[in-house]
């Protein structure tokens, strides 16, 4: 039988980190500019919250401004993302692009499923090429409840599939393969926390590991 991977972006494929505090940086200093912003940029608390759709982290990061303010600032902060990303500065993780040639060359199906927006998510899949290895990327403004297992269920849906492990570096990524009935591999990266990693089936500190990993799932569920 044949075996699909579902890929999270951030903190997993994408080093968002590179462009994170630029991007978030840039959409304080705009705030500030409008006075709508006097104090210091909440990199940390993004940090932490990282992993959630962007309309929640606005809710967190300005609990309170008006819905109206959120949206725009979440407009802007979406610019500023994909501008850095088509300026080069963002980073794939190593061996992203020798995985994803590995697991197509043993007959994987790679699929993206992400907390991202569409645009910004396109932007990285077209700088990088990625369409090369990747049957679809999936955004969570595809799924009206803002659900990462929803979202991957709309992917099992759409593509019949039978078997998959799903591939992240937050909580949601691990929830989605539970509720979903697949394999969660959780990546121990930039913005991984080890108590939310300790709940995934397996843990990897690099994406080189799913060589070793994958195979064996096959043998133990094939």
């Amino acid at each position: 039988m044949s075996q699909s991977v579902i890929f999270d972006m951030d903190g997993t494929l994408f080093q968002t980190d590179k462009i994170l505090e630029l991007s978030l940086e840039d959409t304080f200093n705009h705030l500030r500019s409008l006075n709508k912003w006097n104090e210091g940029t909440p990199i940390d608390k993004y940090r932490n919250i990282m992993g959630i759709p962007l309309p929640k982290v606005w809710e967190a990061l300005l609990p309170d401004h008006s819905q109206e303010e959120r949206e725009q600032t979440d407009a802007y902060f979406l610019d500023r993302l994909v501008d850095n990303i088509r300026s080069g500065k963002g980073a794939l993780y190593p061996h992203t692009e020798e995985i994803f040639r590995y697991l197509r060359e043993n007959d994987y199906s790679i699929y993206i499923a992400s907390n991202g927006l569409i645009k910004y998510l396109q932007a990285i899949v077209s700088y990088y090429h990625l369409d090369k290895w990747v049957t679809e990327t999936f955004s969570i403004q595809q799924i009206q409840t803002l659900n990462k297992g929803d979202l991957v269920q709309s992917i099992i849906k759409k593509y019949n599939i039978k078997k998959a492990a799903v591939i992240g570096d937050r909580l949601s990524d691990i929830n989605a393969a539970k509720d979903n009935g697949l394999t969660s591999i959780g990546c121990n990266f930039d913005f991984a926390q080890a108590d939310e990693l300790a709940q995934a089936d397996y843990v990897i500190n690099d994406l080189i590991e799913l060589k070793e990993i994958l195979p064996g799932l096959n043998r133990v569920e094939g």
